[in-house]
């Protein structure tokens, strides 16, 4: 039984015309109690005997979820409890929810306009917590599109908020939506408005470019109003209670895939509890912008040299190219699902795009290709003469392969160094190198002339009478020997 206040509260209530619901919903209880007593105020009604009910099963259940989320909404635990098999109705779900968190907090209002069809599209990032990678923690984002009529919705997840990530999304939603509006709606991101002063809004000059191909005009929301762009906000935070709770993911592609089923069959066919309609309906009657024929090419590009081990550096991971690329600048592209690498104008690599951080990622093909060249390399005649020599060069030439050093400098170099000083003190000075770890022919040759040059130097003995070290001795000039002798060799041969 409640208490005579709240009695009178829906007696007030009531004579301002409000619903039952809207009561319920204010006061705190059950929508049948305020219909009760508005028929019969004075009405006593026997609870000594609970009745029971269909959410009796589930309540520890719901509790579980609420521990969770608190702020699920009654919809979506309606679809977990249907899962479950409850064959109730939403309004007992939303009661009981109710129930467990209390009264609401009054909100605030604001003035609410409508756009015509197809004439604006309103954008805006949600930050959706972290995807786990391995060890690796991903933050993950979504990029939120509604169409301002018919409120029809796209959604992409991304792990970045960047100005190609930013591009590629809006492009999938033009492909989505069938076409582009006449205005689109942003926030304040840096990668749509730069700077702005009052009324004067300077535009990021590659947002423009990307829009310039569709000819869409970008409008720019005021700091700290968040009513200006009122229904993608809403559509946030309908995604954030709707789709996200109670639900796991594998990796990005995982969620694009249930958000897009989220999408195709809860949120652009329910029944929009502003427009009364079905988004799905109610975009039929706009008419879109066509695409252009030729869709710009909104992936991230990069310029990245090839390292010796045959591979790229990319978002900290090694991605493998053909090892004929190996000290070349090679062209990046990559999206959120792959990763393609280009010389000049020819794809010549392509790989899924890895989320985890410190990996190598492999392309057999590339490792078969190293592995010819290998093979090719011990049948070239100068590295069979420097293999020739003995097990020692065999293993340093090898250490030398797989190293990625020049292979020709390197051998040219050593049996260079072979005929100078010798096949036993080449082996020895590549067996010491080999202790050291120290690989190519600079090294070799470093260590063939330290061991060619005295190691120590001996000073002259030094004599008691200090005066008798202080002697300097003039160099003989050896032309005059040879003029005396040879005026000695023609006095004998006048003889």
């Amino acid at each position: 039984m409640i208490d005579k206040q709240t009695v009178f509260e829906i007696h007030r209530l009531h004579q301002l015309s409000w619903s039952y619901r809207k009561i319920a919903r204010t006061l705190g209880i059950d929508r049948d109690t305020v219909k009760n007593y508005v028929n019969d105020p004075q009405r006593k009604f026997n609870r000594s005997v609970p009745r029971s009910s269909k959410l009796d099963p589930f309540r520890q259940l719901i509790q579980n979820w609420l521990e969770q989320d608190n702020d699920v909404k009654a919809p979506v635990v309606l679809q977990r409890l249907s899962e479950n098999g409850f064959d109730g109705k939403i309004t007992i779900v939303r009661d009981y929810l109710r129930h467990l968190r209390g009264p609401r907090k009054k909100r605030q209002a604001f003035l609410r306009f409508e756009s015509l069809p197809g004439e604006q599209m309103q954008i805006d990032w949600g930050h959706f917590g972290s995807l786990l990678y391995g060890e690796d923690k991903r933050k993950l984002y979504a990029l939120v599109v509604i169409e301002a009529y018919s409120r029809m919705l796209y959604v992409e997840f991304t792990h970045s908020q960047n100005q190609a990530a930013l591009h590629q999304c809006l492009l999938n939603a033009f492909i989505f939506f069938g076409g582009c509006p006449k205005e689109i709606l942003v926030d304040n991101m840096l990668t749509a408005v730069i700077e702005r002063q009052g009324t004067v809004i300077r535009f990021n000059g590659a947002f423009l470019d990307f829009l310039r191909t569709f000819h869409i005009i970008p409008i720019a929301c005021t700091p700290a109003a968040p009513n200006e762009k009122g229904k993608v906000e809403s559509a946030i935070k309908y995604l954030r209670q709707n789709f996200w709770p109670l639900r796991s993911f594998a990796d990005l592609t995982d969620v694009q895939l249930q958000v897009q089923k989220w999408l195709n069959d809860v949120a652009n066919v329910r029944i929009h509890h502003t427009t009364g309609q079905r988004p799905v309906e109610r975009f039929e009657k706009v008419r879109l912008n066509p695409l252009p024929e030729l869709l710009p090419d909104c992936r991230q590009v990069l310029s990245l040299k090839v390292h010796k081990d045959y591979a790229i550096r990319f978002d900290t991971n090694a991605y493998t190219v053909p090892p004929w690329t190996i000290g070349q600048k090679l062209t990046v592209k990559a999206d959120a699902a792959r990763l393609s690498v280009y010389h000049k104008h020819k794809k010549v690599a392509c790989h899924l795009r890895c989320w985890q951080r410190k990996q190598r990622i492999e392309s057999p093909t590339h490792t078969q290709q190293v592995k010819r060249i290998r093979k090719r390399l011990w049948q070239d005649r100068q590295i069979a003469a420097l293999a020739s020599l003995g097990l020692e060069a065999r293993y340093y030439l090898k250490a030398i392969i797989d190293a990625n050093l020049p292979i020709k400098k390197n051998v040219t170099k050593l049996l260079s160094l072979n005929d100078q000083y010798g096949t036993t003190m080449l082996i020895w000075a590549i067996r010491k190198a080999l202790s050291f770890n120290a690989y190519g022919a600079e090294y070799i040759e470093n260590i063939l002339y330290q061991n060619s040059s005295p190691k120590k130097s001996h000073p002259p003995v030094r004599l008691k009478d200090d005066q008798l070290n202080t002697i300097t001795l003039t160099q003989p000039c050896l032309a005059d020997y040879d003029a005396h002798i040879l005026k000695k060799d023609k006095k004998n041969h006048d003889c």
